[in-house]
């Protein structure tokens, strides 16, 4: 019979990715097949897994290998979590800042072969000679070919002696070279066959603030700001007055004050109140539409001061514990210096004039927008001075709005070019955008995010997009929570009165590690605009006096404020470690539908730090429950009990794995439990 040619596979073995001796598949974190790095920040601990196996039935392990900056070397050891599906994962963290990488290294296991062959035939006595001579050179080999100090390999060197030893029973000999002594050195420096390395993932590891923080917002204009009585006209404030506000926001507790745009306000097309195109001279304007005959991005304001009075204030924040964050806004006011000198940085229509903002139906007749086709290159060095300029002052937060209208490759060249310098500059990406985008922008660097948090009201919608965030996206993006904005009045808020304003915040505060707070949070200013999701008299486009000195504890109308409830809030945040993390949390079952509850554990020296949410999204009722705790999440067995509690009222239960509740607007609307063990 004459035999057939066979037909080359179009794929040769030379255009295929060598799988390895031992088979290391499906690494992860994994951000875009590993070309964008996973993310942490210093002490944050997380999950790495992998798929390892091999054919046959020896013994497979795997290790994770951390390599830090300075090229160093740490091995982790990986536990088999599904022997089924052949399922390693290891927890591991970085200790400093800088761009580490980890690999996992799938590996023939000689000594756990040998163990699990030998406890079978020994004790069957088949081989029984051959199998303790088998394990005494397998530890010789471990004693010889694995670096250890002489007290470290002391306890190989007798398991030999004792394997070898006829004159003791059998089963005594196995027992000597399958002690703990010896299960434990081997655990801790392993004999290692056949090692497989994974390719290398990057890993960014960022200062804790990337990650965890309380933003306060404030247009530093309204803060000292008046208006005369009798002409109706206002002054505005200064980076002086501005500064008076800082001891208030820094006993409530925030770690970031956030400042809206502080630079010159263009004249031509300015906004007057509420967005109306009807400004008179009077008219503030939105510290949006930035630039003038002043100046422009590397400005500030004549009416808010000058550079020294800006350093006065970043000064006086770091005195008192707060970072500031600047507004990054890359448009301009039609009287922008640019728009003279660069006319070419924008879109030009056909009729010659220069394309305003639009996102119909909003109009921004007093923005142009920058178009970074026609000269990236120049737009770019621009750009990165005017950052410069900033960082140079002692801006190390930038919040940056709209970052989803600029292209993804101009955030990626700024930020990493930003990081050569000052690795320590913080993004916040102000993108209410299609996911897609607002994934790539945290993927690309911004190291924060703006969240749909203000339109997740239900338990389940909260539920299922807190799962989200802090399931496989918390590798690269990291969500901060605003329940309102300057922009942003939703109906919860508007009709939900304090008990809304109470359950959001406590929320934000407590299911993610970053939240933030926009001045006049504390008054529960809840008019909207007509037909709009903002509030009446927006900031934006006039002035704010909040009289804040009369409204705080001690003042006239002592008792209408939240900020001793937020002030609150932030203490339990800085206590509690557990409230500091993204990816720990567990949710639980309560039987009513409006009742939300969760939990975070993080251990600490030893030590869990578990935290308990309970929370009534319905502001209108109050609901009485029953909580059911899913008790391993707190690590604790289901029939254990603790003492519970309560951070905010300082009231204390006895709790176990099922608890009655009752929350709501004659209450609390929320429980922040602290897990006491007896």
């Amino acid at each position: 019979m004459t035999a057939r040619a066979t037909t080359a596979s179009p794929l040769t073995a030379a255009a295929q990715i060598p799988v390895g001796r031992i088979p290391v598949q499906d690494v992860r974190p994994c951000v875009d097949c590993g070309d964008r790095p996973a993310k942490s920040v210093v002490g944050e601990q997380f999950d790495v897994t992998a798929t390892v196996f091999r054919e046959g039935h020896d013994a497979v392990n795997a290790t994770v290998v951390l390599t830090g900056p300075d090229g160093s070397e740490q091995h982790v050891p990986m536990t088999l979590v599904s022997a089924g599906l052949d399922h390693w994962s290891a927890v591991v963290g970085a200790d400093r800042v800088g761009m580490w990488s980890y690999r996992v290294e799938g590996w023939s296991d000689p000594y756990r072969t040998w163990e699990h062959d030998a406890s079978i035939k020994v004790a069957a006595e088949v081989d029984t000679e051959l199998m303790l001579e088998e394990g005494a050179r397998v530890l010789e080999r471990a004693v010889t070919e694995v670096t250890r100090t002489p007290e470290q390999a002391q306890p190989l060197r007798d398991a030999v002696v004792a394997l070898r030893d006829v004159s003791r029973p059998a089963m005594v000999r196995l027992e000597a070279g399958t002690s703990p002594q010896v299960e434990r050195e081997i655990a801790a420096r392993p004999l290692r066959d056949l090692v497989s390395p994974s390719k290398e993932h990057p890993w960014l590891v960022e200062r804790e603030r990337a990650l965890y923080g309380a933003w306060y917002e404030i247009f530093p204009r309204s803060e000292g700001a008046w208006q005369d009585e009798e002409t109706g006209r206002w002054t505005s404030g200064t980076l002086e007055t501005a500064a008076q506000r800082l001891p208030a926001i820094a006993d409530m507790g925030f770690d970031v004050v956030y400042l809206t745009p502080v630079h010159p306000i263009g004249m031509v097309g300015r906004k007057g109140p509420n967005n109306t195109l009807s400004a008179d001279e009077h008219d503030p304007g939105s510290p949006y539409a930035i630039g003038s005959a002043e100046g422009g991005h590397d400005a500030i304001h004549a009416d808010l001061g000058d550079f020294d009075d800006f350093d006065d204030f970043v000064g006086r924040a770091e005195s008192l514990g707060l970072e500031v964050a600047l507004d990054l806004a890359l448009q301009c006011a039609p009287d922008h210096p640019w728009v003279t000198s660069h006319p070419e940085w924008f879109t030009t229509r056909a009729d010659g004039t220069i394309a305003y903002a639009e996102n119909p139906p909003k109009k921004y007749q007093d923005i142009y927008p920058l178009n970074f086709d026609n000269d990236p290159e120049g737009i770019y060095a621009e750009v990165r001075r005017v950052v410069q300029v900033w960082i140079d002052h002692g801006v190390k937060i930038f919040r940056v709005d709209n970052p989803h209208t600029k292209p993804l490759e101009f955030w990626q060249w700024l930020i990493s070019d930003v990081a050569v310098d000052t690795p320590d500059v913080i993004w916040l990406a102000e993108a209410f955008t299609r996911p897609a985008m607002m994934h790539a922008l945290a993927k690309v660097g911004f190291q924060q995010s703006y969240t749909y948090y203000a339109w997740r009201n239900t338990t389940w919608e909260l539920e299922e997009y807190v799962r989200e965030l802090a399931g496989e996206s918390a590798t690269y993006m990291r969500p901060s929570f605003w329940p309102t904005t300057h922009d942003i009045l939703t109906p919860y808020m508007q009709y939900g009165g304090p008990t809304a304003w109470k359950v959001r915040a406590a929320l934000a505060a407590t299911m993610v590690p970053t939240y933030g707070i926009y001045a006049g949070y504390e008054h529960v200013e809840h008019v909207a605009r007509p037909g709009a999701e903002e509030q009446i008299d927006n900031e934006k486009y006039e002035y704010k006096d909040r009289k804040w000195f009369e409204r705080e504890p001690g003042g006239a109308r002592a008792g209408q404020t939240l900020a001793p409830y937020l002030k609150r809030l932030n203490e339990i945040r800085a206590a509690h470690p557990s409230l500091h993390w993204l990816r720990n949390i567990s949710f639980h079952h309560v039987d009513d539908e409006n009742l939300l509850a969760f939990s975070k554990r993080r251990t600490v020296d030893g030590r869990d730090d578990v935290v308990i949410v309970v929370a009534n999204v319905d502001p209108h009722a109050t609901r009485e429950s029953w909580l059911h705790l899913d008790m391993h999440a707190l690590s604790m067995e289901h029939d254990e009990s603790f003492l519970a509690h309560d951070l905010v009222t300082g009231d204390s239960w006895h709790w176990g794995e099922h608890n009655f509740v009752r929350l709501g607007p004659d209450g609390e609307p929320a429980h922040i439990i602290h897990v006491r063990r007896f």
